[in-house]
C-alpha cells in the first residue's frame, strides 16, 4: 500500500507534457526539393519507454487516445473516450474500412510502426478535413523519402523479443534518393505466444503472427512536381481473441495509391495534391479451435474502397487555407454460417452486413488569420453527402418493415477557434458543430453478437443523424525548465447511438441472452480533461508526467460505456553521453462509474511500474542502439475498464531491442 501511496504522489508533482507535442500549430514553410509543404505539427513514431513499439503501443501514449482491448493484437482507439464509429482514421488521408463486425481489424491494424513516419490526431470537429466526425481524426502518415538526399541509400534495421509472450520481430527499412526518383520499403514481421498474466497464469488464445510490406516510387516531373504510386500489404494470421468466443484465421489488406503534387512559388495557391487510392480487406473468423462452443460459426468479412482525396493550399500574407475534396465509395460484406458439431450439416445461413453500399462526397475548409504577431484565429467546416444502399434489405425489414432501400444524409460542419501565444503563455478556446451518419453496423447490422453484453445487435437504416455540439480550452505556460498544459472539451451530442433491448425477435447465437437494436438516446454529454507538465530536474535528468480525467452520462444522468477513470503517468528520464535510463509509473483509479446496462462492472485501482535503459554506439559508420527493459515490473495483476471480458494484463515483459541505421 505503501508503494502505492508513493507512486502516486510522483505522479502527481510530475505530469507529462508529451501532449504538448499534439498542439497543431500552422507552418506555411514550403521546402521545394521535397515536394512538400508541413501543415501541421506531428507526433513522431517513438515513446519514452520503448524504442520498437507497435502502432497501437505508439497511439497509447497519446492523452486523448484509449483503447479497447480483446486481446494482445488490434486494439479498438477511442478518441475522446468515444467508439471508432464516432472518429476518422484514415493513412495519409485515405479511407479504409475493417473487415470485420466485431472490430477485430481496425484501420491501425493494417499499418507497422516502420512504414509510418507520423500521425496526425486532431480533436473534435477540427478533425472534418477528413469527412465527417464527432470525436476527431487520427491520420496517419506513410514514410516518404525527400528527393535529394546527399546519401542515395539508407535505411534501419531493427530485431527484438519480448519474454513474457515470447515474441520475436523483425522490422527493416531501405531508400533510396536522387535528384529525380525516390523508391522507400519496409518489411516487418511479428510472431507472438501466448502472453501470462500477473499471477503467471497463461491467457488462452491470445497468440498473433503478422506480417507487413510496403513500397511507395515517387518521380519528380518538374522543378516543382511530382507523381508518386504507393502499396501496403498486410497479412496477419492465427491471431487469437481471448475475450472472444472465436479467432482469426487470415486477414489481408492490400493497400494502393496515386498520387501528384504541384507546388506553386507565385500566387494565391501554394500546394495542389490529389490522390486516387483503392484497398480491400477480407477477414476470416475462425472458432474451430474452441471446442467449447457447441454450436460453430464461419464469419467471413470483405471490405472494398475505391475514391480520391484532394487537397489545395492557399497563403497571401497573414491568410492561410486548407481544402480537402474527399470521395469513396465503399461495399461492405459479411457472411454468417452457423453449423452444428457435424460440419456436414447447414444449420442457418444470414448476411449480418447485407451488401451494403457507403459512397461519400465532403468539401472541406479551414481558414487561419495570423492576427498579430500573438494570436490567430482559425475559422473552417465542412459540408458532406453520405449515401447508403443495402442489396438484401429484406434482412433490414425483419425488424423494420417497409424501411427504403436507399438512404441519403447531408452532413453539416462548422468549428472555430482563437489561439493566444504572449510571451510564454500559450491560450486557446474553441466551438464546434457537426452531424455523423450511422456506421454500417448502427444502420444495416443483422444480429452482430456483442460477447462484453451477451446481446446480439439489430441495425437501423432509419437512425438519425448523431449531432454534436462542442467546446474546448487549452492554457499552457513554459519555462526555461518547466512547462505546464491544461486542456479540455465538452460535447453535447443529440441523437447519441446505442443498443437497447428488444421485445421482438429472439437471439440467434446460443451464447446470448437477448437482442438489442441500435436506437438513439436524446442526448449523450462527455467531459474530457488531460493536465500535462514537464520539469528538468537537471541538464542530464528530466521528468514528465500526465493527469486524465472522462466523465460521460446520458440524458437520464445514466453512465455511458467505456469511460477512463482518472489516469496518471508519470516517468523519470535520465540520459548522458550514450547511456539513458528510463522508469515510469502508470496507472487507473477504481472504475465506479461503470455501467451494468451495457455489461460493465466495477474495475479496481491499478498501479505499473516500468523501467528500461539504452545505448548507443557506432559500428563503423553506422549508428545503433541497444536497449533492455521490463513492463510491469513487480508483475501485478490487473484488468482495466476496457478489458473486454475482464481479460487480465500481461504481467511482467522483458523486453530486448537492437537497432542499426546506415
Amino acid at each position: 500500500m505503501k508503494t502505492r501511496y508513493t507512486a502516486l504522489l510522483l505522479s502527481l508533482i510530475g505530469l507529462n507534457a508529451s501532449a504538448q507535442h499534439n498542439r497543431a500549430q500552422r507552418d506555411s514553410t514550403k521546402v521545394i526539393d521535397e515536394i512538400s509543404i508541413t501543415a501541421q505539427a506531428k507526433r513522431k513514431i517513438q515513446t519514452d519507454m520503448k524504442m520498437a513499439v507497435s502502432v497501437d503501443e505508439f497511439l497509447a501514449s497519446a492523452d486523448n487516445i484509449s483503447f479497447i482491448k480483446r486481446g494482445a493484437y488490434a486494439w479498438e482507439p477511442l478518441l475522446n473516450n468515444m467508439s471508432m464509429e464516432r472518429s476518422t482514421v484514415t493513412i495519409d488521408g485515405m479511407h479504409i474500412f475493417g473487415a470485420c463486425t466485431d472490430k477485430m481489424d481496425p484501420v491501425t491494424s493494417y499499418v507497422e510502426s516502420n512504414n509510418l513516419t507520423a500521425v496526425d490526431i486532431t480533436s473534435g470537429q477540427e478533425g472534418n478535413m477528413h469527412g465527417a466526425t464527432v470525436a476527431g481524426s487520427i491520420d496517419l502518415k506513410r514514410k516518404s523519402t525527400p528527393f535529394g538526399l546527399d546519401r542515395k541509400w539508407n535505411g534501419a534495421y531493427q530485431t527484438g523479443f519480448e519474454g513474457n509472450n515470447r515474441q520475436f520481430f523483425n522490422l527493416g527499412n531501405l531508400a533510396y534518393s536522387s535528384d529525380k526518383f525516390v523508391a522507400d520499403g519496409s518489411i516487418s514481421f511479428r510472431k507472438a505466444g501466448n502472453y501470462h498474466d500477473g499471477n503467471s497464469n497463461e491467457v488462452n488464445h491470445s497468440q498473433y503472427s503478422k506480417l507487413n510490406t510496403s513500397l511507395g516510387l515517387a518521380y519528380k516531373t518538374g522543378a516543382l512536381s511530382s507523381v508518386r504510386v504507393d502499396a501496403i500489404y498486410d497479412k496477419a494470421n492465427d491471431v487469437g481473441f481471448p475475450a472472444l468466443p472465436m479467432d482469426l484465421w487470415l486477414s489481408r489488406a492490400i493497400i494502393t495509391s496515386a498520387a501528384y503534387k504541384q507546388l506553386f512559388e507565385d500566387g494565391l495557391l501554394k500546394v495542389l495534391d490529389t490522390k486516387l487510392y483503392f484497398n480491400a480487406i477480407e477477414h476470416y473468423m475462425d472458432d474451430t479451435k474452441r471446442p467449447e462452443n457447441l454450436v460453430h460459426m464461419d464469419m467471413p468479412g470483405w471490405s472494398t474502397t475505391y475514391g480520391l482525396v484532394s487537397r489545395a493550399n492557399l497563403k497571401r500574407g497573414a491568410y492561410s487555407a486548407e481544402i480537402q475534396l474527399n470521395l469513396y465509395n465503399n461495399l461492405s460484406i459479411a457472411e454468417m454460417t452457423m453449423y452444428p458439431q457435424d460440419r456436414s450439416k447447414k444449420t442457418m445461413f444470414a448476411y449480418s452486413w447485407p451488401w451494403v453500399t457507403a459512397r461519400f462526397a465532403g468539401l472541406s475548409v479551414n481558414n487561419t488569420w495570423n492576427i498579430s504577431d500573438i494570436s490567430r484565429l482559425n475559422i473552417g467546416g465542412s459540408l458532406g453527402w453520405n449515401y447508403n444502399h443495402s442489396k438484401y434489405v429484406e434482412f433490414n425489414w425483419i425488424f423494420h418493415p417497409g424501411t427504403p432501400q436507399e438512404k441519403n444524409r447531408a452532413l453539416p460542419s462548422l468549428h472555430a477557434s482563437y489561439q493566444l501565444n504572449f510571451r510564454q503563455l500559450d491560450l486557446s478556446v474553441g466551438t464546434g458543430y457537426g452531424h455523423r451518419a450511422p456506421s454500417v453496423s448502427e444502420g444495416y447490422g443483422y444480429y452482430i453478437y456483442n460477447s462484453f453484453d451477451r446481446y446480439d445487435y439489430i441495425g437501423n437504416p432509419d437512425l438519425e443523424n448523431e449531432i454534436s455540439y462542442e467546446v474546448n480550452a487549452s492554457a499552457g505556460f513554459k519555462g526555461e525548465r518547466i512547462a505546464v498544459e491544461a486542456k479540455a472539451n465538452y460535447f453535447h451530442i443529440e441523437n447519441y447511438i446505442v443498443g437497447r433491448i428488444l421485445s421482438l425477435g429472439s437471439p440467434m447465437n446460443y451464447q446470448s441472452v437477448g437482442v438489442k437494436g441500435y436506437t438513439s438516446l436524446q442526448y449523450a454529454r462527455l467531459f474530457n480533461m488531460a493536465l500535462n507538465a514537464s520539469y528538468d530536474i537537471l541538464q542530464h535528468l528530466h521528468w514528465k508526467g500526465t493527469i486524465t480525467y472522462a466523465r460521460a452520462t446520458d440524458n437520464k444522468n445514466g453512465n455511458l460505456p467505456f469511460i477512463r477513470p482518472l489516469s496518471y503517468q508519470s516517468s523519470l528520464h535520465f540520459m548522458h553521453r550514450n547511456i539513458g535510463i528510463r522508469t515510469s509509473v502508470n496507472g487507473d483509479f477504481a472504475q465506479d462509474n461503470y455501467s451494468p446496462e451495457y455489461g460493465e462492472d466495477h474495475t479496481p485501482a491499478y498501479i505499473v511500474w516500468n523501467i528500461a535503459a539504452d545505448y548507443t554506439f557506432k559500428i563503423g559508420h553506422y549508428r545503433a542502439a541497444l536497449q533492455v527493459g521490463a513492463e510491469n515490473l513487480f508483475n501485478e495483476y490487473y484488468s482495466t475498464y476496457a478489458d473486454w471480458g475482464n481479460i487480465p494484463r500481461m504481467g511482467r515483459n522483458v523486453f530486448s531491442s537492437l537497432k542499426f541505421n546506415f
